[in-house]
């Protein structure tokens, strides 16, 4: 061996030692972060809970839909909505394991990704990258309900603007942009969940929750233009491991619209979950941080999640938390009060209410992530006499 050839492979050496000691120190860490930060009541009623957006071995999945269904049971999840590549077949939903499976499919269109699921009848014509007007269509006329996938994301971003504007749904969180983000930002985001993820793949997940503003901001400017369901996105795809995406994010569906347990009729229980789903009374919860039962916008119509200018919605936080370590957050035509805990409606469109939790950092610190996201509210004008 040559001086430089043993020179450069120790160089080498050197690199991998540094980033394994790197990752090592996460994962010294990772084994301290405790979660949840924020406790359960103890008498708050059990939402019905699932995971959205996931891929099997039907597409570029790393399991079965058995292995998944086992895997949202040891998570503790009552279904989940598998959207595989361009799996246009009309599958039936089924219980595998105890757990709901809900067959939607994730069309690959000309210019970005369609999330669909809910059809009641197949897909006519729906083929790889068509034109994506034509697939939202396709959806609508089969009785289903469309949804933007990642539709800032840096690597397949919704691209057609007249489309976007047609499309219900939005992924507000996405977990695969969160990876692929991370992958993006080795030292700061990648290294750091890797480590933590060798003991404790929980908190390697959550440490891979960055939001970034495009994607609210690109939210709230096509909320304004109609009506939009917010939902995060899992785009699980079994790395990270399945079982801990779904520790770490679930959909929830609440009691009034949805009951727990889910009815034993597959058909039935599939139904209600995309009505709930579709219909923008799901809650998203980074449910590592804690449960979301008793959570509640009080003030505001449920059903229709309208309100009007004036109107003044109080947020009810599920839990025992420390009120230093949560923050109600706002984005579009409201205001946040003074008590920390009341919304104002400010201007007529569209207000986004979250809760977000101060959780385990990267290193012993703490990090400022989403909690609660509800789909947005609806402010309509005051009118007279109201």
């Amino acid at each position: 061996m040559t001086a430089v050839a043993g020179k450069g492979l120790r160089a080498v050496l050197g690199l991998v030692l540094l980033v394994l000691g790197y990752a090592g120190f996460f994962a010294l860490s990772a084994s301290m972060a405790r979660y949840p930060v924020v406790l359960p009541k103890d008498d708050a009623p059990r939402w019905a809970r699932g995971a959205f957006h996931v891929h099997t071995t039907r597409s570029d999945g790393r399991g079965t839909p058995e292995k998944v269904a086992a895997a949202a049971r040891a998570a503790g999840l009552d279904f989940v909505v598998l959207t595989d590549h361009n799996d246009f077949a009309l599958r039936a939903p089924t219980y595998v394991q105890g757990v709901l499976l809900v067959h939607g499919v994730e069309i690959s269109t000309s210019d970005g990704h369609l999330v669909a699921f809910g059809m009641s009848r197949p897909l006519e014509g729906v083929r790889a990258w068509m034109p994506p007007g034509d697939a939202v269509r396709a959806v609508a006329a089969a009785g289903g309900t469309a949804v933007l996938a990642h539709p800032v994301q840096k690597r397949n971003p919704w691209k057609d603007e007249a489309s976007a504007k047609e499309v219900p749904g939005f992924e507000l969180y996405s977990a695969d942009t969160f990876f692929r983000n991370a992958v993006r930002n080795p030292v700061r985001r990648l290294v750091p969940a890797v480590g933590a993820s060798l003991t404790n793949p929980v908190h390697g997940v959550m440490l891979l929750v960055a939001p970034e503003p495009e994607p609210t901001a690109r939210f709230m400017e096509l909320s304004r233009e109609r009506p939009r369901v917010a939902f995060c996105a899992h785009d699980a795809h079994g790395l990270p491991s399945y079982r801990a995406v779904f520790e770490s994010l679930a959909i929830y569906l609440p009691p009034a619209q949805v009951p727990f347990p889910l009815p034993p009729d597959a058909e039935d229980a599939a139904k209600q979950v995309g009505r709930a789903l579709g219909g923008g009374q799901a809650l998203c919860a980074f449910r590592a941080l804690g449960e979301p039962g008793g959570f509640a916008l009080d003030g505001l119509d449920d059903v229709r999640r309208e309100a009007h200018v004036g109107d003044i919605l109080t947020v009810r936080l599920p839990g025992l938390p420390d009120a230093e370590s949560v923050q109600v957050r706002v984005w579009g035509g409201a205001r946040l009060k003074a008590d920390g805990r009341s919304v104002e409606l400010t201007e007529p469109g569209v207000a986004q209410v979250e809760v977000w939790v101060r959780a385990p950092g990267r290193f012993f610190g703490t990090e400022w992530r989403p909690w609660l996201v509800p789909s947005p509210v609806r402010v309509l004008p005051r009118g007279p006499g109201i």
